[in-house]
């Protein structure tokens, strides 16, 4: 499916300077993390007693891995998705992945909306993000 909000080579750098957007993006990233780790909230307790337990985060982080390799094979076998499958398994696996993230980021009481701001942020700045630095001969290609 391409992607359905393209950026022109023309635009493409300017948009990295327009923050006005980013506190809207910082605000429902927040209500979507705290609505999925609501929904997530039975795999943060005991399964026979129902306790809540503190989750092993190498463990969680491991299951992220997990989703993006799965997006990994999804996108080299050209898969549509055995759950979803309307969608692209590279999709899915994709939206596996940030549902891990984000409901990791609310079980801990990080503020992930917020980095995530700030990094995209910071990255906007970067003067190996820019094109003329991305195409010198050490430049980063991906």
């Amino acid at each position: 499916m391409p992607n359905p909000h393209p950026l022109s080579e023309a635009n493409y750098y300017s948009f990295d300077h327009d923050f006005s957007y980013w506190p809207s993006i910082r605000f429902w990233l927040g209500r979507a993390s705290d609505a999925i780790h609501h929904h997530n909230q039975k795999w943060w307790c005991d399964l026979h007693t129902g306790e809540p337990i503190e989750r092993n985060v190498p463990e969680l982080l491991c299951l992220v891995h997990s989703e993006i390799s799965e997006a990994m094979e999804g996108h080299r076998k050209n898969l549509m998705d055995d759950k979803l499958p309307g969608r692209p398994m590279i999709e899915v696996e994709i939206a596996d992945a940030i549902i891990r993230l984000l409901d990791l980021g609310a079980g801990l009481k990080l503020d992930v909306p917020g980095a995530l701001v700030e990094k995209c942020q910071f990255n906007a700045t970067r003067q190996d993000h820019t094109r003329e630095a991305r195409l010198d001969e050490n430049g980063k290609r991906y």
